[in-house]
Order: C-alpha cells, then sequence, then structure tokens
C-alpha cells in the first residue's frame, strides 16, 4: 500500500530517484524521535528515509482496534510546558486535536478519608509563581496544616537546585524531601502523585536531578507550566495519520514494515544500512530507537561505553481498560488515593463510543502487576472503581481489557544521567535519538521530541546544512 510521497507498506523499497537531491539521511525507528528527525532534516533540505519496524508510526504512544473501540495503548498528557512536543502537534497540524487546559486543575480522590470529605484539588491562580499554587495548596485536604506548610518549604529548596549540577542525578529524590521535612504522607499525596505520573518511579528509587527538573519546570517556572494537556482523538490519529501525512508533504520517503539488520560505515566516507533484501546508502544515519535496539545496532567504536547503554532500566505501565453501559465520571480525568488506583481517564469520545461510558486507569511503576492475569486485574480493579465512583455501582461492565507496555520508559534511578549518550556518536555521520538520550528530561513525548531536534541538529553541520531552520522551543512556556 502506497501512502503519498514514495511510502510504501512492505514489499520492495520506494525508487527515490525523483526525490530532491542533496545528501542522503536514513533515520532507523518511527517513534515521535524518530519522525521528528526525518522532519526537521527534510525542512532543512536535506534527503530522508524513514525505516520503521512496525506497520505502522508513533512508537509507544499509538492506538489500535478493539470492534467498534479504537484504543490508545495507554494514556498519555502532556504540560504546557512541553514545548517541544507541542512544536511537534503544530508542526503535524494537530494542535486543535490535544489542547491544553485554560488553568491546571485535577481533581484527587483519598478514598481513606469520609465521605463527602474525599475529594480535593489541585489548581492554580492567574498569580505570579510560587502564589500561582499558594490558595491550592492551603486549600488541599489530603495533608494536614503542617504538612502543608512544610511541602511551602520545600518547594522554594527545590527552586533553588542548580539543574546542572551533576550531584543531583547521584542523590534519590526520597531522601531528599525526608532531608526537607517531607512526612510519608506528603510524599504520597502530592509528591509522588506528580512524581509517579511524570517520572515512572516512586520518589525513592528516583533521581534527585530528574525530579527536580520536573518539577522546577512543571510547577515553578511559570504560572502555566503544568496546564495539562491530552488527545482528544485516537493517538494514531496524530503520531500515525498526520505524522505520515507530514512526513509526505515534506518529501521524506517512509518504510514501515522494515526492520533494519545492519549499519555499517563504508571506507570511503558514508554509511550502508541493511534491511532486508536491499541495502540502502546514506551520508547520515540516525538511530531513533530503544536503547537496546540502538545497542545492538552500533558499529564498534561509535561509543565510549556502548554497555551503559545496557544499563539503563526499563520500568513498565499498565493500562486498565473498563467500559460501562452508563456515564460513571463526570470530569474528563481525575487522580486517586487510598487505592491502588491512580489516574483515570475518560476516553469514551476520543475512542468512538457511542453509548455508555469508556474508561482507562493508567497505572505507573507497575512492576508487581505487569504479568499478572486480567481475571486478577478484574478482581482488583473493578471493586476499587466502585469505592472511586459511586455511579459504577451496579452499572455494567460491557468491556474490560488491560495493556501493557513491560518497557514503557526507561528508569530514571539514580546515576541514570552517567549512562544517558547525547546525540553524537564517534562514528561520523552516526547520531542517537530518543527519550532515554541526555535530554535533561525524564522518558516523556517531550524528551523523545527534544532528542530528534538535537540528533538533527548535530546532522545538519555534517551534511553541509544551515541549522539556522530548527525550530526554537527551549524557551520558557508563555
Amino acid at each position: 500500500m502506497t501512502h503519498g510521497n514514495g511510502t510504501r507498506d512492505g514489499g520492495q523499497l520506494a525508487d527515490v530517484s525523483a526525490l530532491r537531491p542533496g545528501g542522503h539521511a536514513v533515520v532507523v525507528g518511527g517513534g515521535l524521535a524518530g519522525v521528528t528527525v526525518a522532519l526537521t532534516l527534510a525542512d532543512a533540505g536535506v534527503r530522508v528515509t524513514l525505516l520503521e519496524g512496525r506497520p505502522r508510526l508513533g512508537g509507544l504512544a499509538f492506538s489500535f482496534q478493539r470492534g467498534d473501540l479504537t484504543v490508545d495503548n495507554g494514556q498519555h498528557v502532556y504540560l504546557r510546558c512541553c514545548t517541544a512536543y507541542r512544536w511537534f502537534l503544530d508542526r503535524i497540524g494537530g494542535t486543535a486535536l490535544a489542547p491544553v487546559q485554560k488553568r491546571l486543575d485535577v481533581p484527587v480522590v483519598d478514598l481513606a478519608r469520609p465521605a463527602g470529605r474525599r475529594l480535593g484539588r489541585l489548581r492554580r491562580d492567574a498569580l505570579p509563581v510560587p502564589l500561582h499554587l499558594g490558595r491550592s495548596l492551603a486549600t488541599y485536604p489530603h495533608l494536614s496544616l503542617a504538612e502543608r506548610a512544610g511541602v511551602g518549604r520545600a518547594a522554594l529548596a527545590l527552586k533553588g537546585l542548580d539543574l546542572a549540577d551533576p550531584a543531583l542525578d547521584d542523590q534519590d529524590f526520597g531522601s531528599w524531601l525526608a532531608a526537607h521535612g517531607q512526612s510519608a504522607r506528603a510524599v504520597e499525596a502530592l509528591w509522588d502523585l506528580v512524581g509517579v505520573a511524570t517520572l515512572n518511579a516512586v520518589a525513592g528509587d528516583a533521581s534527585l536531578g530528574l525530579a527536580a527538573m520536573v518539577f522546577k519546570t512543571g510547577l515553578l517556572s511559570d504560572p502555566g507550566a503544568a496546564d495539562i494537556g491530552w488527545a482528544r482523538v485516537p493517538l494514531g490519529d496524530l503520531h500515525d495519520g498526520l505524522a505520515r501525512a507530514a512526513l509526505d508533504a515534506a518529501g521524506v520517503r517512509t518504510e514501515v514494515r522494515t526492520r533494519v539488520t545492519a549499519v555499517r560505515a563504508e571506507e570511503g566516507g558514508g554509511w550502508s544500512v541493511e534491511v532486508p533484501g536491499e541495502t540502502l546508502e546514506a551520508d547520515a544515519v540516525l538511530l531513533a530507537v530503544p536503547q537496546r535496539e540502538a545497542h545492538d545496532l552500533l558499529p564498534a567504536g561509535a561509543l565510549d561505553a556502548p554497555g551503559n547503554l545496557l544499563e539503563i532500566g526499563t520500568a513498565p505501565i499498565l493500562n486498565v481498560h473498563v467500559v460501562y453501559d452508563r456515564k460513571v465520571l463526570a470530569a474528563p480525568f481525575l487522580a486517586a488515593l487510598g487505592t491502588p488506583v491512580q489516574w483515570v481517564f475518560d476516553r469514551t469520545e476520543a475512542s468512538g463510543l457511542k453509548e455508555g461510558q469508556y474508561l482507562a486507569l493508567s497505572q505507573s511503576t507497575a512492576q508487581a502487576e505487569i504479568d499478572e492475569p486480567v481475571a486478577t486485574l478484574r478482581e482488583r480493579y473493578l471493586p476499587e472503581l466502585e469505592r472511586l465512583l459511586p455511579h459504577a455501582r451496579g452499572a455494567e461492565v460491557r468491556d474490560f481489557f488491560v495493556t501493557r507496555e513491560r518497557t514503557a520508559t526507561f528508569a530514571p534511578a539514580p546515576g541514570v544521567g552517567r549512562l544517558r549518550p547525547g546525540a553524537r556518536t564517534k562514528a561520523p555521520g552516526l547520531y542517537l535519538a530518543g527519550a532515554w538520550t541526555a535530554t535533561g528530561w525524564p522518558a516523556t513525548m517531550e524528551s523523545a521530541v527534544r532528542s530528534g531536534v538535537g540528533a538533527a541538529g548535530a546532522a545538519l553541520g555534517a551534511l553541509g546544512r544551515s541549522r539556522g531552520l530548527l525550530p526554537d522551543f527551549f524557551e520558557e512556556a508563555a
């Protein structure tokens, strides 16, 4: 099946003779990092071939069909401060399909509290930092008065940390919080509420450097930085459909179901990229694949310590999907305490469901549950949803299923910063991209896009192209 400008779906590689002349770059991997690399290079006048082993683009942020439902493999959100991902949405024409809240507002329900006193909210006011969260924190019912005051003091200490200090990467966030007077309850009801969702690790397992980056950028940089955005359509419509159309329009040749088996440097300069049945020649190769796959494709000598890539751990995310015969959740999403449930999102409209309501539970740090049988998860989560959502009691469950991403993110453990490579390798013309590379961000869509622009920028000089067209999204969110 052909998709516009030389794109194909399996079979023999498309003819590229009609594409514009100039340096040729091969991008390996069609996730957000790879698509970003390809678009950025093409916008700078480079001839680009994008190779993806799966039958679709989008990496780990994709959709699939389950009967009449269009299901996202997992709930993905971003923040207003995610300027790179927002640039990406704009570049593919998807901004209107994944809008941001007008103002941060997160309902937090604590099932350990008496009925009628379970709901709290984390929301901001139109005031400068840090006053924008002052009223919300002062009235947050899930912490004592002393704990709320302590959170304010810790936040100010966090704001004073220097993110460029490499020593932060060696410390764990939990120990830092304890040293700054944070009780176990404050960690559970506030710091981990945010941190688990953004880092995919509890505070004690997370690098202080990455945690400080998340909280400083998201909550302490700009009043609107933490406003939440999410797709109102299936992720596949954005990361595969619109992305593929943008690639076609940019002249990128996109090949899916095309797995790269080897990458080799040529003696006279340049590169050869092996795919089943054919060899592609390139002036530059950009590996935008997971760290283990990158390790296996890297030629000898490309990195000083290639084994570091295998030491970057991974962390799973479990998603529980429930379709009810009626509406049981009035808000677009909520966060929960006092229950195994972490975050619940209403996916009814995006999935195409016409009757009832479809909820998705996003369960980070799911190491203990990722391989449990569906029946066990059903027995655990349906009663918890009834506790959390009174309208679910007596509602008919029309469908229950789970999606599992065993290697959803890299593990943001202390010391991981030393293991994350930059975009450049020691092999001229070979570059790395991916959320796991040294972007300064945890494993998010934002990190993936930033890595893609960084790798493309590194490659442009080698290809004799100007870096002047690189997107400038590193300013603070407006």
